[in-house]
């Protein structure tokens, strides 16, 4: 069945049933209201944070590749589309799909699609482990000690009811005092609603850390913090009660990369915030991240970000100040 056999099927199924019909309409007019208010709150290009942990991104135009680190995040977008690469993973969502994040690893996102009359809007909410914990454990859901793999990311279908506890959350921000009792509420039923949604098994697993899923969110972990020290995978694999293969295995289902790939984006990432935010030259920041060879540092800096270090980084000051020249 193509595109449009689908299509013209919802419809005639939407007409048979009026139910669907009521909610199909609802969902198109959270959707709406989400668009404008995002819009209202954020008329310029760039992001801003609203409420605690509530966050806004306004973009007019497609981005180039960002590399970022993720961190646990519930990410929905109300006008325009974009892409997240975990590994060789690739999630693109739009305004009827949400993102979902559980881990800090190094991703690679881009806004595909973006406009002055039609901009990019999105907004990203930031879960607390410790709160996603609670409502578990409010909502009765027994600590999941499966050891089945859990990526750290994935995208699902944007239903009406989790749509509508977000449009109710932005909607707070027009009345502090309300927003003060009220906002805490409608978070913890947007989490309770990705706990029954597709993504539940995942979410629950990464609050509880259960199975392998806790021995691998130790050992990212550890990885983060040691990434300019050289790995031993023996070392870590005995630590974590694993053979050093079933240890590979288990990491690249959770973050989508090998140890080694893993800690290179992180060094990579790192030296190039070290050229940007401290003026540092890249033998330097090559040498701060933990590489000894500068010529090495920079073959697989250029792989990963598509230029040289010195060029890569004039070309982000350069749209830096650009950005700012237009705001």
């Amino acid at each position: 069945m193509n595109a449009a056999e689908t299509s013209e099927k919802s419809d005639m199924d939407l007409m048979n049933d009026p139910h669907a019909k009521r909610e199909a309409d609802r969902a198109q007019a959270n959707r709406d209201e989400l668009k404008e208010r995002i819009a209202q709150a954020i008329r310029q290009d760039r992001t801003i944070e609203p409420h605690k942990g509530l966050h806004f991104n306004r973009s007019s135009s497609p981005s180039e590749c960002v590399h970022s680190v993720s961190i646990p995040a519930f990410c929905v977008i109300a006008q325009g589309s974009k892409e997240v690469f975990l590994g060789s993973d690739r999630y693109q969502y739009d305004p009827m799909h949400y993102l979902l994040a559980t881990a800090e690893l190094p991703i690679v996102s881009q806004i595909l699609e973006a406009s002055k009359k039609q901009p990019y809007l999105s907004l990203r909410l930031d879960l607390d482990p410790t709160l996603v914990s609670s409502v578990m454990v409010e909502a009765g859901y027994p600590s999941s000690r499966s050891h089945s793999n859990v990526k750290a990311i994935d995208v699902s279908p944007l239903n009406t009811n989790l749509l509508d506890a977000v449009v109710r959350l932005v909607r707070l921000l027009d009345s502090p005092a309300e927003a003060h009792v009220l906002a805490p509420l409608i978070k913890r039923e947007i989490i309770y609603r990705l706990l029954m949604g597709e993504q539940g098994n995942r979410l629950r697993h990464i609050a509880v850390l259960g199975g392998y899923t806790y021995h691998i969110a130790l050992a990212v972990a550890r990885l983060r913090k040691d990434f300019n020290e050289p790995i031993k995978i023996e070392s870590i694999a005995r630590e974590m009660g694993m053979s050093i293969s079933g240890f590979h295995h288990h990491f690249k289902s959770f973050t989508a990369m090998s140890p080694l790939q893993f800690q290179k984006q992180l060094r990579l990432q790192e030296a190039r915030r070290l050229m940007l935010g401290e003026s540092l030259d890249a033998s330097s920041a090559a040498y701060r991240v933990g590489y000894d060879n500068a010529s090495h540092f920079n073959r697989e800096y250029k792989r990963l970000f598509g230029a040289p270090p010195i060029r890569d980084v004039e070309r982000l000051r350069e749209a830096a100040k650009e950005t700012a020249n237009s705001i």
